[in-house]
């Protein structure tokens, strides 16, 4: 499982790599720098704004353009692999300007707890994140909890692709 670590090492990578990712016609979906193992890992992910699908070309491409940037302003200590990749189908939400993208999507939720109905998961359509209450219209109807209540909120997998 993965370490999560040093949320101001990715705010820096993000601050460098944002206006090279965007200059490209891309969008930065988040910027993970975490610890797997004995190693660390720098996560730049990107998205097309044009909805059609990311390829591997397009993150060489990023990663190519974003590493001269990295190595010359340095902003991490140690050494690390850098990753350039697609949040993928079943992405997770970590922003709440996802939220607002992904509005009416449906996607599936994680609390770290138990809610006062003693339930753990959902799954539905994202109805909005208004503050730090986000909103799915369930099979059984409308949940909302706290986002800081859930461990994770993913995009679902297109069940057609399968």
């Amino acid at each position: 499982m993965a370490k999560t670590s040093g949320g101001n090492t990715a705010q820096k990578v993000e601050t460098l790599v944002r206006p090279v990712v965007e200059g490209m016609g891309l969008q930065l979906w988040d910027v993970v720098f975490e610890k797997e193992g004995p190693d660390w890992f720098l996560r730049v992910l990107i998205d097309k704004t044009d909805g059609t699908c990311m390829d591997t070309d397009t993150c060489a491409a990023v990663s190519h353009a974003i590493d001269p940037i990295l190595d010359e302003e340095d902003p991490i200590d140690q050494s690390y692999y850098l990753e350039v990749g697609s949040p993928g189908v079943g992405r997770k939400l970590t922003r709440p300007e996802h939220y607002t993208q992904l509005l009416g999507q449906k996607v599936s939720a994680k609390l770290i707890r138990p809610d006062e109905q003693g339930n753990r998961e959902y799954t539905g359509v994202l109805k909005s994140r208004e503050g730090a209450t986000i909103t799915l219209e369930t099979e059984n109807g409308e949940a909302s909890f706290a986002a800081n209540a859930a461990s994770s909120v993913r995009l679902c997998d297109d069940e057609d692709l399968f």
